[in-house]
């Protein structure tokens, strides 16, 4: 019989309520010792069985600043439900709380009245539960106080502490240092906010000078933020002339710091320290490994942070401060001690009547916490005796239990840190036998492994539960199986013999269950992952490859590194899964050398292979840099390489970071020199007076490593220079004046203090007799020299030592003047549009001669006088041609070393003038006299430009305009066309009157482009030609493709005009389907307008639309107006009275305009209207005749609003343009 048919026969506890199912599920059940967690069962409970109380939310101590930051929670599950009372300093505070315990601030009480310690208790007719007792702290508002505007001094290189006192309180501030833009200053290894909240300088530079370093304290509980008063800091140049000091500690302010920090807690060890250069810090444990503690490094080595400090990390701890000019250390004792926590807790458990009971609550601390119990918030040494009842320590033990006993026990641990509190229940009942776990459950498991067939039983006292196989023996003699306490029998290395039927019964009852038990086979890795060695940027693949039961579904497959989960990802990302189990890595680092996993999980079991990746990666640092052999400018600097990787490192990278000791500190590292990865050290020349560090660079297959740490530093005494300034040379500007100057030697060579240039020069041919001078650096000034005569100068460097080597002399000049003569003997030479220019070479140039400037002006055409009789048209273009070329200039610059050049591009039949002038870097000298030349006749060029029109189909008018270069008197022109097709004939028409720019072409074939070309000429030659492509424009049509859009009160045409057609004007008719509706007729419209709107209609309406062409339609459609039907007719044209005024006022016009035309022709005056007038028309006035005049009346309504816009003349007039308004 299924279980879940049976029923209870009886039922016994501290009251009739039934046990609800969800917490018999999450309960234990335990006699003696406790047992497992029930498993779901599906058994008949009864309801409303009572629970004791258990605390759900407890209170916290914490600072209050205000009435609306007094909240302490107190919440708690049982049944009935609990009611609340808090304590406050050991007595009542408040009424009993019935719904919720949380205690908040009532009405118009001061905030200092709720300071204190608190304990809230949650009770029911079942026991009492009890928070940990917890205090509130009450403080007002952090305010700060006014503070006088500080104003500090101090030199460069000093160290400096800009302080920070924010007002006390019980939750410290967190402090920020900040500009008055609130941004925050930077920090670095130099400058660095402390623990205290002060702004330490380890040594200063001018860039620290700022007016406003603001301190701002940050008070989260009080949701306060304070600024302090702006510190205006003000950094000056130091004379110390060593720049350099010796670390010393801001903090700590000893040798020794002794340190107390609780298990669990944040602590961290400050050394902060001044000097200059910067201090490194380094940290060590004394009494044994800073890598085997909890520790890490945090602002630039200064701190040495415990997030969650442990027992193992208590010891003795160094800070190291060092730099160039020495070091300093402290250490620190640091005494780990802890507050009580919990090693063992009592559980909520359920025991029968007659049951021994041991509640063990275990707990360890630093000093050893006391234990002490409470029943139902009572203590017991309070509670009457029971001689049932033994507590020992942190062991409670109560014999014989009865239903009276079901209460909340208390357990409390306490040291000079703090305490700590369980609530525990105990739950007396005595319920009958039931087993929980499910009837007819399959197991599956695969071949070799365990598995357990579950019967989990309940009751009180515990069932006694058997098992049999399909042989009805039983189990329990099987060395295979092993029987748990909760009725579940546990069976290992599983063979497929041991797969069928087993049954799980409770003695002495016919309550029974039955098991069924499937054995797999297991799962195998047939490919597992290998030994892979990657170079840095490449991609790994790691196979899995693996073979499973069929009868399972497909498995999970999880890659692990160093036993960690990989998540799948993206193609792109680092990590990808394939299908069949591969892995890839993508762009492998050193950080993914590990050992990686394949685990296959199916539903039964779950296979494991691994290996690892290798990855080539770039070598650490050297390290340990030392230096041997010194003397005075030279040493040998030796090192120790770093780990390379698994990638030998083929060379070494030596930088050195060189300061002039007349210089401040920098930052710059150049490279000094590479050696071979086989040797570890390298002898090295240094400069006099400077101050080097060194550091080391490994380079291997796969690149660069990181710089070591730099060398201690080095100073080289000084020394006389070893060389000169080069490149010595004479920059002379100004006449009289010798400019001496050179290249500024590099520092490095200076070789000590006081260095200067000593500069000595003597003139050609004065024999010994040098001047000299000392200065500084280059240019150097000697005046009084003469207009650039020669001199011999030499530079040498000295210093307060002595003189460098003797100098090389050079030759130099003294400033130039412009050039005083021109060039000579200036002959021409013309070749068509070039002309050679000849002269003799420049004297008296005082200077050196740079080049020549040729000037060459266009003053005109030749032979002007030949032209005129071309006609006026001919001699406007001449008059225009002459005023543009008229001033043409040209500079052509020529080298010094060449008298003769040829000039280009000159304009044909022209007359030209040109002058030279010699030229230094001073300036030019005087121009020779003009020189004039004329160039012949040429071609002309071709035509400015080429239009076209068409009279008919059949011909073609062409308009030229002449050339805007003739190069000459132009002859007549050449006309040339051809169809443009293959094999087409060329034709020629030939123009002998220069005068004429056009030509009628007839006879031309309609159904095809032509290629026109025209052709000046003169006695030269022809031109070049200028070419275009048209065709004769054809005689146009209505359109018969048109589109209508329709709208409201009109339908809008669209049609697509010819290219090559003519305008055509038409009429639209236009019909309302309405019975007896007119037939009606728009406006003319051209067919190159390609758009035309019929307004005027009626909403909703049908209309019949066509174009008639003769007597036959040649286009028609019907179309629908948009909108709703009229249900009256518009008003008449005679209603319409503002239509009405503006037509008379328009006919009063026109009469005004015909009598004072006729006016005019009766005094005989006439007006003067060009040709062009008569035959272009507006394009859509064009093909309207005078017989059309006044046929815009014929309109269906006015409502067009057309206004026509009348140009008269006194023979009538035109309809001109026309506009819709």
């Amino acid at each position: 019989m299924c279980v879940s048919q049976r029923r209870w026969t009886g039922y016994r506890g501290p009251c009739s309520p039934a046990l609800p199912l969800i917490f018999l599920l999450l309960l234990p059940l335990s006699f003696l010792s406790s047992t497992p967690p029930f498993a779901q069962g599906a058994i008949q409970i009864p309801e409303n069985l009572s629970q004791p109380p258990v605390l759900t939310e407890t209170p916290i101590s914490y600072t209050a600043f205000s009435q609306e930051d007094i909240h302490l929670p107190c919440e708690a599950s049982g049944n009935p439900k609990p009611t609340y009372r808090w304590m406050k300093d050991g007595l009542v505070f408040g009424s009993e709380r019935n719904d919720s315990g949380t205690l908040r601030a009532e009405g118009d009480e001061l905030l200092t009245q709720y300071e204190g310690y608190y304990r809230c208790y949650a009770s029911n007719m079942l026991g009492t539960a009890v928070t940990q007792t917890v205090r509130v702290i009450v403080e007002p508002q952090p305010v700060l106080q006014k503070q006088q505007k500080r104003n500090l001094r101090a030199h460069v290189g000093e160290s400096i502490m800009l302080s920070c006192n924010p007002p006390e309180s019980s939750t410290p501030p967190l402090i920020h240092w900040m500009d008055k833009r609130m941004v925050h200053i930077m920090q670095s290894d130099r400058v660095m906010v402390g623990l205290d909240g002060n702004l330490y300088f380890s040594n200063l530079k001018l860039g620290d000078s700022r007016n406003d370093y603001i301190c701002n304290a940050q008070y989260a509980a009080a949701r306060t933020i304070l600024p302090d008063t702006a510190v205006t800091l003000t950094v000056t140049s130091s004379n110390d002339v060593s720049h350099v000091r010796r670390p010393h500690f801001f903090h700590p302010t000893s040798t020794h710091s002794p340190v107390l920090a609780l298990r669990g807690h944040s602590v961290t060890l400050e050394c902060i320290p001044g000097g200059l250069p910067t201090p490194r810090v380094e940290w060590r444990k004394k009494d044994g490994r800073l890598d085997e503690t909890s520790s890490k490094l945090e602002r630039h080595n200064r701190w040495l942070q415990f997030d969650n400090i442990t027992q193992e990390d208590d010891g003795e701890y160094e800070c190291i401060a060092s730099n160039s000019q020495g070091s300093i250390s402290s250490s620190f004792s640091v005494t780990v001690e802890a507050s009580p926590y919990w090693v063992k807790e009592p559980q909520n458990l359920l025991y029968a009547p007659g049951e021994t009971v041991r509640l063990d609550c275990q707990a360890e601390g630093i000093p050893t916490p006391t234990v002490a119990w409470s029943i139902n918030g009572q203590p017991v040494a309070e509670v009457d005796d029971d001689p049932r009842r033994s507590v020992f320590g942190g062991v409670f033990i109560l014999r014989d239990v009865e239903f009276a006993d079901t209460a909340v026990y208390q357990c409390e641990a306490i040291n000079k840190h703090g305490s700590i509190l369980l609530n525990t229940y105990l739950y007396v009942i005595e319920l009958p036998p039931q087993i929980l776990s499910s009837d007819g459950v399959v197991a599956k498991v695969t071949e070799g492994g365990t598995v357990s067939l579950d019967c989990e039983s309940f009751g009180s006292p515990r069932p006694h539960v058997t098992w049999e196989g399909e042989d009805k023996l039983s189990l329990l003699s099987e060395t295979r199986v092993s029987l748990l306490t909760n009725g579940t029998i546990k069976l290992t290395d599983v063979s497929h013999s041991d797969s069928g039927e087993y049954t799980c019964s409770i003695k002495h009852t016919n309550i029974s269950i039955t098991a069924y038990l499937e054995v797999y086979n297991r799962t195998l890795i047939v490919t597992s992952p290998q030994h892979l060695h990657v170079a840095t940027g490449h991609s790994a693949l790691l196979d899995c490859r693996f073979s499973k039961d069929p009868r399972l579904p497909e498995p999970q497959i999880i890659w692990r590194k160093d036993g960690q989960k990989l998540q799948e990802s993206s193609p792109d990302d680092k990590y990808t899964f394939f299908e069949n189990g591969t892995l890839k890595v993508t762009d492998v680092h050193s950080r993914d050398s590990a050992t990686y996993s394949c685990q296959v999980i199916t539903e039964l079991d779950n296979v494991v292979k691994s290996d690892s990746i290798t990855v080539l990666a770039r070598p650490d640092p050297p390290k340990d840099l030392t230096f041997s052999d010194v003397e005075d400018y030279s040493l040998t600097l030796t090192w120790v390489p770093g780990h390379s990787h698994n990638s030998p490192i083929e060379e070494f990278i030596v930088e050195a970071h060189i300061e002039h000791q007349s210089e401040e500190t920098n930052e710059e590292w150049v490279e000094w020199s590479k050696v071979s990865g086989l040797v570890n050290h390298l002898k090295m020349e240094l400069n006099p007076y400077y101050r080097y560090r060194f550091r080391v660079i490994a380079v291997n297959l796969i690149g660069k490593s990181n710089p070591s740490q730099p060398s201690e530093e080095h100073i080289t005494p000084p020394a006389v220079p070893y060389s000169n300034p080069t490149r010595v040379r004479s920059e002379s500007i100004d006449p009289d004046t010798l400019v001496i100057t050179w290249d500024e030697m590099d520092k490095r060579s200076h070789n000590g203090q006081g260095f200067r240039y000593k500069v000595s020069w003597q003139k050609v041919g004065d024999g010994t007799n040098w001047n000299s001078e000392t200065v500084k650096s280059p240019p150097f000034f000697v005046n009084n020299t003469g207009t650039y005569e020669p001199f011999v100068i030499r530079v040498q460097a000295v210093n307060t030592l002595g003189e460098g080597p003797a100098p090389n002399t050079e030759t130099g000049y003294s400033g130039e003047d412009k050039p005083e003569e021109a060039p000579t003997e200036v002959a021409t030479v013309v070749m068509n549009s070039t002309v050679r220019v000849k002269w003799n070479k420049a004297k008296n140039v005082r200077g050196l001669l740079k080049g020549y400037k040729l000037y060459i002006k266009r003053l005109g055409p030749r032979e002007v006088r030949g032209r005129r009789s071309l006609g006026k048209r001919h001699h406007k273009e001449e008059r225009l041609e002459r005023g543009k070329d008229d001033g043409e200039r040209r500079v052509v610059v020529v080298s010094s070393t060449k008298t003769s050049e040829d000039v280009t591009g000159l304009q044909l039949y022209s007359r030209y003038t040109v002058s030279i002038t010699a030229f230094n870097s001073k300036g030019e000298g005087p121009h020779s006299p003009p020189h004039h030349f004329i160039t012949p006749e040429g071609v002309p060029g071709k035509p400015a430009s080429l239009t076209f029109e068409s009279p008919s189909e059949k011909s073609l008018n062409l308009y030229w305009t002449p050339p805007l270069e003739p190069n000459g008197i132009l002859t007549g022109y050449v006309v040339q066309y051809q169809q443009d097709v293959t094999g087409s004939v060329l034709q020629m028409e030939l123009i002998s009157d220069p005068s004429v720019t056009h030509i009628e072409l007839d006879g031309l074939d309609p159904s095809t482009y032509y290629i026109f070309s025209v052709i000046a000429r003169t006695a030269a030659g022809d031109g070049l030609p200028i070419t275009e492509k048209s065709a004769t424009l054809l005689d146009g049509v209505p359109p018969s493709n048109i589109t209508i859009n329709s709208s409201n009160t009109a339908l809008n045409l669209s049609w697509v005009p010819g290219e090559r057609d003519r305008n055509h004007a038409f009429h639209i008719l236009y019909l309302r389907k309405i019975p007896g509706g007119q037939w009606e007729m728009s406006e003319v419209v051209n067919s190159t307008q390609g758009f035309y709107s019929l307004t005027g209609l009626q909403p909703g309406t049908y209309y019949h639309l066509k174009i008639n062409q003769g007597n036959s339609t040649y286009w028609e459609a019907m179309a629908q107006t948009t909108g709703p039907v009229p249900t009256a007719m518009s008003s008449g044209f005679a209603t319409q009275g503002w239509l009405i005024g503006l037509i008379s006022a328009i006919v009063l016009l026109v009469l005004i305009l015909l009598i004072l035309c006729l006016i005019k022709r009766s005094k005989g005056g006439k007006y003067a209207v060009k040709d062009k007038e008569d035959k272009e028309v507006d394009s859509e006035a064009r093909p309207m005749k005078d017989e059309t005049f006044g046929e815009y009346s014929t309109l269906s309504s006015l409502g067009h609003r057309n206004i026509l816009v009348l140009h008269f003349t006194c023979g009538g007039a035109k309809i001109m343009e026309k506009e819709r308004v």
